[in-house]
């Protein structure tokens, strides 16, 4: 095993992190939490705001480590590309639902776009399932907890509109 090979394990695991806090780092960039925020009426099961840092850290780690398994498990540049790219698109709808809600104060917009981050949960868990089953078992804190934060944003649209 020459050194460059010992290395390529870890060369995806980096890749799989560096993704996950880039993607956590721009969402959380556009979470902007202050007046705007606090004056709306949420609704019932709103956790405290200290939950979401620990939920979604788990959640983040959860994914890259899925993303590695199901990476490690593939067999073809083609599988590859599938997996990478349905964890790229995660992660452009994970954060721009954070810059609707948020930055946009649109959270009729995000009830829309959390839809789209829902389905694209359950992609990957049925793409990392196909080489995988450990790695789509590692999504499903995922899957529920955006399932939570559609409730929790329907919630907001429905006691605050309307927006824009």
């Amino acid at each position: 095993m020459t050194f460059g090979h010992s290395l390529r394990p870890w060369k995806h695991t980096l890749t799989a992190a560096t993704w996950a806090v880039l993607t956590a780092g721009i969402g959380g960039a556009l979470t902007t939490i202050g007046p705007w925020y606090y004056n709306l009426t949420k609704p019932v099961g709103q956790p405290p705001d200290w939950a979401f840092g620990p939920a979604w850290t788990l959640i983040f780690t959860l994914t890259a480590i899925a993303g590695v398994w199901a990476w490690r498990d593939s067999e073809t540049a083609a599988q590859r590309q599938r997996i990478i790219f349905i964890f790229v698109v995660n992660g452009i709808l994970n954060a721009g639902w954070s810059g609707l809600f948020f930055a946009l104060k649109r959270p009729d917009w995000g009830r829309i776009e959390v839809v789209f981050l829902w389905l694209s949960v359950a992609a990957m868990m049925a793409i990392t399932a196909r080489f995988s089953k450990r790695a789509s078992l590692m999504l499903i804190p995922y899957f529920l907890w955006v399932g939570y934060a559609a409730y929790l944003n329907c919630g907001v649209v429905r006691f605050n509109r309307p927006f824009g």
